[in-house]
């Protein structure tokens, strides 16, 4: 796997170089629009409705819309911020992990030790698990400044993009914080038996993408000629008593709890 850039992390005045790998994967099935009457993949142009022609890349410029259909247009060096090294994650604060919601946390990224810093690394790594912090850090990641948390991933570095707090829309508007709900004991100890039913140790690998899978069997079959039958959706059971609806939840997730705090036997993967 390449890199996607080549960099340093910086505190105080340590500097440890780096290599910034993606951490996940988008795995969509991706689609293409065909002309239908030929299956020509279709052709997506740049075109000016004033001038009625074709614009290429040299005649295009950026502008930010202050008002509906007017313009102010932007310069290429406005969007570039010159006061700090492309390719530095400094880090500017450390803080512990349970104080950051995880709304906060957008695209995560793998950091790997660059030439020469597989020492200062492996020291950044070992003290940040002993002490338990996250570091906070800026940095610009394809030429867009973002604010980032370096925490630890098992013996990797990840770095996670962050959404700032004026980008994280608040919940006052959808919910009156003066309206309170009268809440059963009854009620609350069904809800509460409930949850204690579905609980169970975090096992990721156990969810799976029904919707990619399904797609992807349907496509397989579909190159190998044969006919796709679609299974008419099964109807669903509208229980519309919240008690009501809590007593069927329990007794279906009674054998379901059971099963879950079984002890399980641990299965030796290649998986570090």
């Amino acid at each position: 796997m390449r890199p996607i850039w080549q960099g340093a992390v910086s505190f105080g005045l340590v500097n440890i170089p780096i290599k910034v790998f993606p951490a996940v994967q988008d795995k969509d099935i991706k689609f293409r629009f065909l002309h239908k009457d030929c299956h020509t993949p279709l052709n997506y142009e740049r075109r000016c409705p004033t001038c009625e022609r074709a614009v290429p890349m040299e005649e295009v410029e950026k502008a930010y819309e202050y008002e509906r259909g007017r313009f102010v247009p932007i310069e290429e060096e406005l969007l570039t911020p010159q006061r700090e090294a492309l390719h530095t994650v400094e880090i500017l604060d450390f803080v512990h992990l349970n104080e950051i919601d995880p709304i906060y946390f957008a695209k995560p990224y793998y950091l790997a030790p660059g030439t020469g810093g597989e020492k200062a690394y492996a020291l950044l790594h070992h003290a940040m698990q002993e002490t338990g912090q996250v570091a906070i850090a800026r940095t610009r990641l394809r030429n867009k400044e973002s604010l980032v948390a370096l925490r630890i991933f098992k013996q990797c570095l990840l770095m996670s993009i962050m959404y700032y707090d004026d980008q994280i829309r608040r919940v006052d508007a959808l919910l009156d914080p003066q309206k309170k709900m009268d809440l059963s004991a009854g009620e609350i100890k069904m809800a509460v038996e409930l949850i204690g039913n579905l609980a169970g140790g975090f096992e990721p690998e156990k969810y799976e993408d029904e919707y990619r899978k399904t797609l992807e069997k349907a496509i397989a079959a579909k190159i190998a000629g044969k006919e796709i039958a679609v299974a008419p959706a099964a109807p669903s059971e509208k229980v519309v008593d919240l008690v009501e609806a809590l007593k069927a939840s329990l007794e279906a997730t009674k054998k379901e709890g059971k099963e879950k705090r079984k002890p399980r036997k641990k299965v030796a993967t290649g998986k570090s």
